[in-house]
């Protein structure tokens, strides 16, 4: 297998903007399956969604790999969830891809998930290719759609293709390289026969021609020279100007049509072929063992010592299946690797390379290669190498968790399986957070929505046949301070032997973290800032890591409601200590009493999540559906009315408002209404809100204590 001629790519999108069916066209086109299933009316679902929830639901819920052939190319391709609440499967997935495929709806353009998916994309660098889907639906507009592209991700995209007929009408595409015309023929569309351009088309493939070009030139001086002169450009030379701006990430080429009705598929994998990089085309390094400020540049070669990272990890029935990333050396069946993180020398002792859910074994792994191993006990994102603390590949970014059930069994002789079931869970999917409440003992899970939860909680029911009781919904509510505050706070214990003391002096005070320069931002952790000026052994050196401590570990719990605390500086300026009595478990507890005693003078207020929703309806629902969102404290962004007579509203809508919306609003669109949300950020709770919070809070305890 030639390294250039292989291609790690994703398809990432908006729900519902056709990923999977997409994904189910390519196998179908490259041979690796015979029989096109889809995602929703019966048959045996999509092949890549193989999961019994994924089918029911229509949905994709965890990211599926698999490898085809194209022509004399080898493409890994890995299919993506749309729905936020599993937004830690793409953020994975481009984690360890060389390029992608954006997948936008003709009709819907650019939507609240293509953002997100957009800055992942940017978040690693990855170039990519963009597919308008769903050309043959009534409003199909990839004018508009390449239009929206440039306002809302600021990206440069560059039609290659233009429409034969749009909607009901939509017949093929015009290449405006070859300035040929291209229409699928066949039962599924398998045979692509290629024409002149229809006459009545003929002006406006010029004019778009030309239009492709201009945006080309900026990136080619010959291009541009050949424009001024007007001759004519050849056809390698635009195809090598493409190929520089999508690997140097300024151009995003845009291709469309309809993967349901098989049309337009088979260019989209010649252009994946030709501009999307091969793993030589990545530069990649790591941070060196010893050193993390020094680059450890890897190479795509098989014969230098071998590194990967491990980017999912999946439970069957026959163990851990490890799904990782090779970007140096060879791996072998049977031998053994090292962790990187625990300096654990662990078998490899089987290779799989992955279909879906199915496996096809291998006695060697290659560079460049995404394979799975078994074997092997790790979490998700490490590191694995021929040697010990040999280099880090830089891990990936992971969302904080908005919302919390508890959960318990019903049968208290399944307490031990529903723990393995949630240690499982807990090791494949980093933003699925597991922890049990200290004053009333439940266990509660965390995680990016409702959603999420929900598919947690079934597979719960399904994989391990435990019938859980699901509490109420929490919101993760965050405390912040709001005015600075200084401390001058004595810690003084006798009790005959001897005693503690330690005395600490500063102040508290709110800090923004975007208000911050670059160099600082990277001083926060946890949202907390501690800095100290201490002059002439005050307080001796030993004893201030101590004060830092105790903040850390009370910042869990503020004191409004005993919500985590966020945006808070301490800086301790002065102190006393005792040559006895001190100690650092002194210094720790005196830490924990000034939080306690001087952060409500700080007047803390309270946050909490709101989301960013996006709607789509019918006209007619508007008025109820807006009046619905106010009353729920939404503030409207835009509403926009699409050609086919629906609305889209944007807007942003505190998390705790938002529970059950999916039930409340089909009743209000007679089930043709759809949303999706995002976490937007963090905003001030209205004071009613937050009296109402705390009080809840006091009662929850007080029932507790009884």
């Amino acid at each position: 297998m030639k390294l250039k001629n292989v291609r790690n790519i994703g398809i990432s999108a908006h729900i519902d903007s056709g990923k999977t069916t997409l994904s189910e066209r390519i196998l179908y086109y490259t041979g690796r399956i015979h029989k096109i299933e889809d995602v929703k009316g019966g048959g045996d679902g999509a092949t890549m969604d193989h999961m019994e929830l994924e089918k029911e639901r229509g949905i994709t819920i965890t990211s599926a790999a698999t490898t085809v052939q194209w022509g004399d190319h080898t493409i890994n391709l890995i299919d993506t969830p749309g729905h936020v609440d599993f937004t830690v499967e793409v953020e994975r997935s481009l984690r360890v891809l060389d390029g992608a495929v954006l997948v936008l709806c003709a009709v819907g353009g650019v939507q609240a998930q293509s953002l997100t998916v957009d800055r992942q994309m940017k978040r690693y660098k990855v170039p990519r290719l963009v597919f308008i889907n769903k050309m043959d639906r009534t409003g199909a507009d990839p004018e508009s759609v390449v239009e929206q592209m440039r306002e809302k991700l600021g990206a440069e995209a560059v039609m290659m293709q233009i429409e034969i007929g749009a909607g009901e009408t939509f017949e093929g595409v015009v290449d405006l390289t070859t300035m040929k015309a291209f229409y699928n023929d066949g039962e599924k569309g398998e045979t692509v026969r290629v024409e002149d351009i229809p006459a009545e088309l003929a002006d406006k493939a010029k004019e778009k021609r030309q239009e492709m070009l201009e945006a080309l030139s900026m990136l080619s001086d010959e291009m541009m020279e050949l424009l001024l002169s007007e001759q004519e450009v050849p056809e390698q030379m635009i195809h090598d100007t493409v190929l520089k701006g999508v690997q140097s990430l300024a151009i995003s080429p845009v291709y469309m049509g309809t993967a349901f009705k098989n049309k337009g598929v088979q260019p989209l994998l010649d252009a994946i072929v030709s501009f999307l990089p091969s793993p030589l085309d990545r530069q990649i390094s790591a941070k060196n063992w010893d050193d993390a400020s020094v680059e450890y540049p890897l190479e795509p070669k098989a014969d230098l010592p071998f590194v990967g990272m491990a980017f999912k990890i999946v439970e069957d029935p026959f163990g851990q299946l490890t799904f990782m990333r090779m970007y140096q050396g060879t791996i072998k069946k049977g031998e053994s690797y090292f962790n990187q993180r625990t300096g654990r020398k662990e078998r490899f002792s089987r290779i799989v390379r992955m279909h879906s859910n199915k496996r096809e074994e291998i006695d060697e792994a290659h560079a460049g290669d995404i394979i799975a191993v078994m074997g092997i006990d790790c979490a998700s994102g490490e590191t694995y190498a021929q040697t010990a603390k040999m280099c880090s590949l830089e891990n990936m970014f992971i969302p904080e968790a908005v919302i919390k059930v508890a959960v318990n069994p019903k049968e208290r002789s399944n307490t031990e399986k529903l723990g393995k079931a949630l240690l499982r869970f807990r090791k494949e999917d980093p933003t699925f957070r597991v922890e049990t409440d200290d004053e009333t003992g439940e266990t509660l899970i965390s995680g990016m929505g409702e959603l999420h939860l929900e598919v947690y909680v079934e597979r719960i029911r399904r994989e391990y046949g435990i019938d859980v009781e699901v509490g109420a919904p929490r919101v993760s509510y965050r405390e912040q301070p709001t005015v600075a505050a200084e401390f001058n706070h004595k810690h003084k214990k006798q009790s005959g032997g001897s005693g503690q003391f330690a005395h600490i002096v500063g102040n508290l005070e709110p800090f923004d973290e975007e208000g911050l320069e670059e160099e600082e931002k990277e001083t926060v952790k946890d949202n907390f800032i501690f800095e100290e000026s201490i002059v002439s052994g005050r307080i001796p050196k030993q004893f201030i890591p101590a004060v830092e401590k105790g903040l850390r570990q009370s910042i869990v719990k503020g004191v409004l409601a005993e919500y985590p605390v966020v945006g808070l500086k301490c800086h301790l300026k002065d102190g006393s200590y005792h040559d006895v009595d001190s100690s650092e478990m002194a210094f720790q507890t005196a830490a924990r009493g000034m939080f306690r005693e001087y952060l409500p003078k700080t007047k803390p207020i309270l946050l909490e999540p709101v989301m960013k929703v996006e709607i789509e309806i019918p006209e007619a629902f508007q008025g109820p559906v807006v009046g619905d969102l106010t009353s729920r404290r939404g503030i409207m962004e835009s509403t926009d009315v699409k050609p086919d007579g629906s609305v889209l509203i944007l807007c942003e809508v505190p998390l705790s408002e938002t529970f059950g919306y999916a039930t409340d609003l089909r009743s209000m669109t007679q089930g043709q209404g759809t949303f999706s949300m995002e976490v937007s950020g963090y905003r001030q709770v209205p004071s009613n809100v937050q009296t109402k919070v705390i009080e809840d809070r006091r009662k929850e305890k007080e029932e507790r204590n009884k």
